[in-house]
């Protein structure tokens, strides 16, 4: 079991006609790590849009032949995701599109609604019908209310806004404008740039932004709304300062992409400070610093740096291993499909090998005995995160302590489970040195969440719920 994250959203605002479609899809190409599972564009041509989404990576659901069908547009918006709140399904693909009294909106969203299950028990007793089971849907029913009785669009939003608690970074379109916010907390990063052109990008990471040839502008502040307009670019900040900020410290850890700068802080130097501090709480004899690819291998060069133990590439990943590979026999080990070790590189050495975190500890065994097999002598486990004790309901796959190893065993059990010589957690009292100091959620490590904890926190509640009333 690894961690996974929700998704990635990306938007486009052009003075003028552009090619949309492909702009977009060379963003949601850029943030493809956030979301494996599904992916879609909505294209706004004068206010007629034109969409596909489908399940699959950006590269098998966009070919050369849909991307042609799209017609040129001054606004678009787009969506990768990875569901930790619905099924995988082809309903629970985004953006979603929603016709009303008023008009016509396409939103996209990552992130998770804390107060999801009871906004949309309130909907459904006011007579609201859900066509997917994701919260994404939810948001897009209190925007439309909103926008029946407000003057604007963005009013809605700011109105939706004063009911929705939890997680939401996101997208929304409307025949004339394009609108950017984030939730109150800033659990998710969210940020905007401009193109040489004056096309206007914005996109869950930097690294989006620069993929497209977009020059990043900032980040989008917890609690802003920002207005994509005939009026040029307009912010509202009624919802800023409300709530104290709160972004997700493992999106430093994992989640982005090394090149991105979040909140102001670069994502390749927080992981290597993490890797510093490493060699700092948890030093050792060895021969070699390796890291599990990708998010490892920063932190690696930092405890290299921080402990002297030369860095090392001791395991190569597989990239043409993807979600659509199937296995020819239950019996082999994807791990192995995935990742190989080096073994002119770990032979007879004693090896400190750095991953961003342990979840259940089948996948750190499984590594454990390639880099065994391999002729490794010891290995000393590093993670770049603390122990993961309590579920997340912000966005990270994580809904119970049932598959938390941590939560059930010590350290040393731990370590003895999944085959390594010694392990060892980065602190928690240090993580806001990754983060720059800024306030930070880590209530996955240690509790105290920021929101109330949902009534009901499975992953497939609201698929249940639908096959409950089927009976």
């Amino acid at each position: 079991m690894s961690v996974h994250e929700e998704c990635g959203v990306f938007g486009v605002f052009a003075p003028e006609p552009v090619n949309a479609a492909h702009l977009t899809y060379c963003g949601l190409y850029a943030l493809q790590h956030r979301g494996q599972e599904s992916c879609g564009i909505v294209v706004n041509d004068d206010g007629v849009f034109s969409s596909h989404r489908d399940l699959g990576l950006v590269s098998e659901v966009f070919t050369a032949d849909i991307l042609s069908r799209f017609p040129k547009g001054s606004m678009a918006v787009g969506h990768v995701r990875y569901g930790t709140t619905g099924g995988t399904s082809r309903k629970n693909c985004q953006p979603i599109e929603i016709n009303h009294q008023k008009g016509r909106m396409a939103i996209a969203h990552n992130g998770n609604l804390s107060n999801a299950a009871l906004l949309r028990n309130e909907l459904e007793l006011g007579g609201a019908i859900f066509h997917t089971t994701s919260d994404t849907e939810t948001i897009a029913y209190i925007v439309t209310k909103e926008r029946l009785k407000r003057p604007s669009i963005e009013d809605a939003l700011s109105g939706a806004m004063d009911v929705l608690d939890g997680a939401y970074s996101l997208v929304l379109m409307s025949p004339q404008k394009l609108i950017a916010a984030r939730d109150m907390y800033g659990f998710r990063p969210l940020c905007y740039g401009k193109t040489a052109d004056g096309t206007f990008i914005i996109a869950s990471e930097s690294c989006a932004v620069k993929a497209v040839g977009g020059e990043f502008i900032r980040d989008i502040e917890p609690g802003e709304i920002l207005v994509f307009g005939k009026n040029g670019v307009v912010s509202r900040k009624e919802h800023c300062g409300k709530k104290p900020k709160r972004l997700c410290v493992f999106e430093y850890i994992y989640f982005a992409r090394p090149d991105s700068v979040i909140d102001g802080v670069s994502v390749h130097l927080s992981r290597v400070k993490a890797g510093e501090l490493l060699a700092k709480a948890h030093p050792v004899l060895a021969d070699i610093v390796i890291g599990v690819p990708d998010s490892g291998r920063d932190t690696a060069l930092g405890y290299s740096r921080a402990s002297g133990i030369p860095y090392g590439i001791g395991l190569i990943k597989n990239k043409y291993v993807g979600r659509t590979f199937i296995a020819p026999s239950d019996r082999l080990d994807m791990v192995k499909l995935k990742l190989s070790a080096v073994e002119g590189a770990v032979k007879g050495k004693s090896v400190v090998l750095i991953d961003d975190s342990i979840v259940r500890g089948t996948t750190s065994r499984r590594i454990v005995r390639l880099l065994r097999e391999a002729g490794a002598r010891e290995i000393h486990f590093r993670v770049s995160a603390p122990p993961f004790l309590h579920p997340c309901y912000y966005g990270t796959d994580i809904d119970s302590e049932d598959n938390l190893i941590a939560a059930r065993h010590t350290t040393e059990e731990t370590a003895a489970i999944i085959g390594a010589d010694s392990l060892g957690y980065l602190p928690t009292d240090v993580l806001s040195e990754l983060s720059g100091g800024q306030n930070f959620c880590s209530a996955c490590f240690g509790g105290g969440y920021p929101t109330e904890i949902p009534s009901d926190t499975r992953k497939d509640r609201f698929e249940t719920r639908l096959s409950d009333r089927r009976k």
